[in-house]
């Protein structure tokens, strides 16, 4: 399969960028991906030690990957303790 892209690659270099481009795309698809799954508090790896991790989030930390106009060191507790 590589040799097959190596030989499109020599005849036609107008495919390179293509290839970078996609590769790119592929690669930070799949950081973000993997970041979700293991930074996300809505996801639960190990049920048996702590089945609720969305609980133990502090009232000030941040979780979102993007925040727009919104200092989270500055927020005050509005929600009870469990």
């Amino acid at each position: 399969m590589f040799s097959v892209v190596a030989k499109q690659v020599k005849t036609h270099p107008s495919l390179i960028p293509l290839f970078i481009f996609i590769g790119g795309g592929a690669t930070m698809s799949m950081l973000y991906l993997a970041r979700l799954a293991l930074k996300n508090p809505d996801v639960s790896w190990d049920r048996k030690n702590n089945p609720e991790p969305w609980n133990k989030l502090e009232y000030n930390q941040q979780y979102k990957f993007f925040k727009v106009n919104m200092d989270y060191s500055k927020l005050k507790k509005d929600r009870p303790d469990f």
